[in-house]
């Protein structure tokens, strides 16, 4: 699924309505969406991958939007499956790609995932900036929510937030549209946050 939030930031996630339990645990009747973004700026970063149950649809995703250019910066907010389950793929496409992440992730990233012997990585702490060009992230740490290494990253030109789970909610984005937000968002926060 591709959408255009601003000119230079899209929504290259993908729905599950096939995940009848998320985390083995939770029944989501409305599947889930695997969320990910792109900003084409100067430089490109891509912000989490998806579960590897939706990385074929989302390496389409990904390879539409970009037009050719390569990928500069993968942003590690969560290193759950469903953020985290395209690494491997992404450092095999773009093999110079910089991994940007907290001494968490990168600590705890070698425990999920077998990478290649060289990669690149920018460790980023509390409130660091990193320009796109016309974009500027700002990175803030939100441990527990709902892992130790989960952070935030704010976009201060379009004034958006890449907010990792804390505010996700149950249910495919184009099954519950029309559903409101409160009731899995409710159920979601009570569950995973």
């Amino acid at each position: 699924m591709q959408m255009e939030l601003f000119s230079e930031i899209k929504y290259i996630g993908v729905e599950d309505t096939t995940l009848e339990l998320f985390e083995n645990q939770y029944p989501v009747p409305k599947g889930v969406s695997y969320n990910s973004y792109v900003i084409l700026d100067q430089v490109v970063a891509v912000f989490d991958t998806v579960d590897q149950r939706g990385q074929e649809e989302w390496e389409k995703n990904l390879v539409q939007v970009l037009q050719g250019r390569q990928v500069d910066f993968l942003i590690l907010q969560h290193l759950e499956p469903d953020h985290a389950g395209g690494i491997v793929r992404m450092l095999e496409l773009f093999p110079q790609v910089v991994l940007v992440g907290n001494e968490k992730t990168f600590v705890m990233l070698s425990q999920y995932f077998v990478l290649p012997p060289q990669i690149n990585t920018l460790v980023v702490r509390e409130g660091d900036k990193l320009s796109l060009g016309n974009h500027l992230l700002h990175f803030y740490m939100a441990p527990m929510v709902h892992w130790p290494e989960v952070m935030v990253t704010y976009e201060s030109t379009e004034k958006v937030l890449f907010s990792a789970d804390a505010f996700g909610k149950y249910g495919a984005i184009g099954l519950t549209k029309e559903d409101g937000w409160a009731c899995e968002a409710r159920r979601y926060y009570f569950n995973i946050v």
